[in-house]
């Protein structure tokens, strides 16, 4: 069975979320305010957007940097890519690319960032090495991740809903590539040690999002693995899911307007010097030596 990381981000699924962009980057403005703010904080010159989507962090980002500074995207997702292209203007670029293999110049960030662009890794220790030596000394590591499941009802809804309807949805696999694969802080804080990053900060954040319940049906026939698989069942199966997911999320509406509550990690970490991170790693492995 497939895991997320394998959805298709070429073909349906990335498709999907270029059609969805202005709900999807209305629904997530939060985040993005929360990395501008840290961005505009720390005044930094380049800038690295992680799991960019279609562009409107990095973007904003830019726009926050302004002429002095530049923002650089990186995605799988061709046509995420080319969405964000179409959107881009002065100091900012995009990269179609692999940030887990993607050869970057080394030392050439002084910040990265990503709004849930970094659960999706294969390998998250090589991932987070590679993005470590593409930035300079000093530089800063600001993410938010998802929390799990169970503390984002809203977010498996759809899923849970049309299960009896859609017997073939895969399962989500708890620790693998996905959405939740960093809902543990243990496993962030590790991944990030065991990549060279030091100062780890991993801080609950709770965020109140909402949209337009005409939005709603958009939201789960095109979004998530719902969205998916709607793409392969006949028209009267179609119907009954819609049907029954407009009942599963009647819990979330308030009048004209869906409410959810978002819990999530905001992680941020530093990249030290070569030689102090060879040092902490070192210290780190031998305390892991001792512990076994």
């Amino acid at each position: 069975m497939k895991h997320e990381s394998t959805i298709p981000w070429n073909g349906p699924a990335g498709r999907a979320w270029v059609a969805t962009q202005g709900l999807l980057d209305r629904v997530f403005q939060p985040f993005e305010d929360r990395l501008v703010e840290a961005v505009a904080a720390r005044r930094p010159r380049n800038v690295l957007d992680v799991g960019c989507g279609a562009g409107a962090t990095t973007l904003a980002v830019a726009r926050a940097l302004g002429p002095a500074g530049h923002a650089t995207g990186i995605d799988i997702s061709e046509p995420m890519i080319a969405a964000a292209q179409a959107r881009a203007g002065n100091h900012v670029s995009f990269v179609r690319a692999d940030a887990q293999t993607h050869t970057f110049a080394p030392a050439g960030f002084d910040m990265v960032i990503s709004r849930f662009g970094v659960m999706f890794f294969d390998d998250p220790v090589h991932a987070f090495e590679n993005l470590r030596r593409a930035t300079a000394d000093e530089a800063e590591l600001r993410f938010a991740a998802w929390r799990g499941p169970e503390e984002n009802p809203f977010m498996t809804t759809a899923e849970r809903a049309a299960a009896p309807l859609l017997p073939n949805l895969p399962p989500r696999q708890p620790g693998q590539p996905g959405q939740f694969a960093f809902a543990h802080p243990q496993r962030i804080d590790q991944i990030l040690r065991e990549s060279g990053w030091a100062h780890i900060d991993i801080q609950p954040l709770d965020v109140h999002c909402t949209f337009p319940e005409p939005d709603l049906v958009t939201y789960f026939t095109r979004l998530g693995p719902v969205g998916l698989a709607l793409g392969e069942v006949d028209d009267l199966t179609r119907q009954k899911v819609i049907e029954t997911l407009r009942a599963a999320f009647s819990p979330y509406l308030d009048g004209n307007q869906v409410h959810f509550l978002a819990a999530c990690w905001m992680v941020s970490a530093r990249r030290l010097t070569d030689s102090a991170c060879l040092f902490f790693l070192s210290f780190f492995l031998a305390a892991i030596y001792r512990a076994g």
